[in-house]
């Protein structure tokens, strides 16, 4: 059993997150491209690690079977509820490490996994990505994505002396319990030193503003959603500045952990 402590951070996180402002936006952009993901890599048997108030089997896709692994107490029930009448989709209420441990995960198969926007809300990523080694063949591909460190946002802010540093922890990060700030090479560091090999990496999404300030904006309308498609396909001309980079993995068999 986890301690309460631990329950009652997942609670705060759970309130802290359905109140984020843009949060609900930055989802449906991170949703878009993992689906695109999903659909290059063409994948059926899925595993989602943390799927928030909008799991990805609720996005349309076509899949054989859908895992999800989320430790939010209401996040895991509103996921049971949504999939309650399909038998292809398996909601475990834990993190993935105890999942991992307590072989939870046993008898299942996944060619690829999903854990978009959560590494940097995690106290060690480096045994996260063991966990995930675990569960992985060398026909797994995984997909994980993080805030970006060199957004141009967090740039702006640097130059206009508001932070000193672009991976500075931010009171937004704080209150959401986010305990890194990863720029691409540190990204891809942790990924090869924890024994996997990077199939492709880049970034989505060029914010030039906090969320606070993009939720303004939406709100008295300046921000539409035609601007925001325009801002994603702007990171072909900034690449590397978008909101959030991304990686997708295998297991590098080479490697001996």
């Amino acid at each position: 059993m986890p301690s309460h402590s631990i329950i009652r951070n997942l609670q705060d996180y759970e309130n802290e997150y359905k109140n984020a402002s843009f949060e609900p936006v930055q989802a449906v952009l991170r949703k878009q491209l993992i689906i695109s993901q999903l659909q290059r890599y063409n994948a059926r048997r899925i595993l989602e690690v943390g799927c928030g108030m909008a799991p990805l089997f609720d996005s349309g896709l076509e899949f054989e079977r859908m895992t999800v692994v989320e430790p939010g107490a209401s996040f895991s029930a509103n996921a049971r509820a949504m999939s309650a009448d399909d038998a292809r989709i398996t909601v475990v209420e834990s993190t993935l490490e105890d999942a991992v441990s307590a072989r939870l995960l046993k008898g299942h198969t996944f060619d690829f996994i999903v854990a978009a926007a959560l590494l940097h809300e995690i106290p060690d990523p480096s045994s996260f990505l063991q966990a995930l080694k675990t569960i992985c063949t060398p026909q797994t591909t995984i997909h994980l994505s993080v805030p970006n460190a060199r957004s141009l946002h967090r740039l702006l802010a640097m130059e206009m002396g508001l932070i000193p540093d672009i991976h500075v922890v931010s009171d937004r990060q704080i209150r959401l319990q986010q305990h890194h700030t990863f720029d691409m090479d540190q990204l891809r560091q942790l990924c090869l030193h924890t024994g996997f090999m990077i199939l492709d990496e880049g970034s989505h999404f060029i914010k030039p503003f906090t969320h606070d300030q993009m939720q303004k904006l939406r709100n008295v309308g300046v921000l539409t959603d035609s601007m925001l498609h325009g801002m994603v396909g702007l990171e072909r001309h900034l690449p590397g500045l978008g909101s959030e980079i991304y990686v997708n993995l295998r297991t590098n068999l080479s490697s001996q952990e």
